[in-house]
């Protein structure tokens, strides 16, 4: 059994421009009180042919925990431009959302996001090299795949 169990992701700011930071709205209930933080890490997946392109955005410890049901903001900056290739910019990735405890990961959320520009013109002829300001991203909030994983808990006065 988890300790921690993961209730609700809420995406702030979506769809919102490919510049815009990420904001989640998380919901969270842990059983019994905890040795340690939580870890809570975003992940932009930036190529689906190798994960060099992989970003961590930001990386959150949360913590000490209270028993019961918790909730805070979670703000993670966009992925760096730069160290994505051009051709993988626009069209579907994924993000990640994981949250470890003791360096070890026990819930993970996947979500799709498609990115296309503003303009039926830009998407049906699109430039070779991006223009970033006119690209929105679109996470398919609706459907995550969320992943967890069985761990060994290290909690006060056991």
């Amino acid at each position: 059994m988890s300790v921690v169990s993961l209730l609700g992701v809420n995406i702030l700011n979506n769809p919102a421009k490919f510049g815009d930071s990420y904001q989640f709205e998380i919901t969270f209930e842990c059983l019994e009180a905890l040795k340690s933080d939580l870890e809570w890490k975003l992940t932009y997946v930036g190529s689906a042919t190798s994960s060099e392109h992989d970003q961590d955005l930001d990386t959150l410890l949360v913590g000490p925990i209270p028993v019961g049901v918790n909730k805070f903001i979670f703000e993670a900056d966009p992925p760096d431009t730069s160290k994505i290739p051009d051709a993988e910019i626009l069209g579907v990735t994924v993000i990640l959302l994981t949250c470890s405890y003791d360096n070890r990961e026990f819930v993970r959320v996947g979500y799709y996001v498609n990115n296309e520009y503003d303009s039926d013109e830009l998407n049906a002829d699109p430039p070779p090299k991006p223009i970033f300001e006119k690209v929105r991203r679109n996470i398919l909030a609706e459907k995550p795949r969320v992943t967890r994983f069985a761990i060994k808990w290290l909690v006060l006065g056991a």
